[in-house]
């Protein structure tokens, strides 16, 4: 059973929690998890301005994801900051890709899921997952979320993130990185769904 995690990031926020993702993942007996990044389409002098090459060069190694690969797995974890409450232009470049998948049905009844990072802890955390969803949807996954079986996204003893739909980080100006929790939730979120995956396969 080949379970995938994909994922954009810029600073390196949604790179930590992917690896989390996979790290829960590969938990589960009989699992062949990889991971893979989305293409950057921003050019290297924007990303300059941004600051953010330095973390990007963290995970320079991981390949980058063909569309066409999509349909050799299981299921998909995918991973995004967001932008506006919703996900970064480079995923939905991506996702839009996929057209030739959905004509084939390729992806129906594989299981897909979704985790985000924001800067801020109502920047569109919710949002940015339950729209992905949509996209899921139309391609025929079966969507899997972060259940209240996952403890730490009741705690009131800090600011956290998680919700029902996926886990999820803040990243606050780039200074924040993700808390333990926040790793937890990941972990336990790549685990569910692998578990889920192994049942439906």
């Amino acid at each position: 059973m080949k379970v995938l995690v994909l994922f954009h990031s810029f600073y390196g926020h949604v790179h930590q929690m992917a690896d989390a993702v996979a790290e829960g993942a590969r938990q589960v007996e009989g699992a062949e998890v990889v991971i893979r990044r989305v293409p950057e389409t921003l050019p290297q002098e924007v990303l300059e301005k941004m600051g953010a090459v330095e973390s990007q060069e963290v995970f320079a190694h991981i390949p980058v994801c063909e569309v066409s690969e999509l349909a050799e797995f299981d299921a998909i974890i995918f991973g995004t900051p967001a932008r506006f409450g919703n996900m970064t232009g480079q995923m939905r470049n991506f996702l839009d890709q996929a057209g030739g998948l959905w004509m084939q049905d390729a992806l129906v009844g594989k299981v897909g899921s979704v985790f985000t990072s924001t800067s801020t802890q109502h920047g569109g955390q919710e949002s940015t997952i339950l729209g992905f969803h949509t996209t899921l949807l139309h391609l025929g996954m079966v969507i899997v979320g972060l259940p209240y079986s996952f403890k730490g996204q009741m705690r009131m003893d800090e600011i956290t993130g998680g919700s029902p739909y996926g886990a999820s980080t803040i990243s606050g100006r780039n200074d924040r990185q993700p808390s333990e929790n926040e790793l937890e939730a990941a972990r336990f979120q790549g685990r569910h769904v692998t578990e889920i995956a192994k049942k439906l396969a």
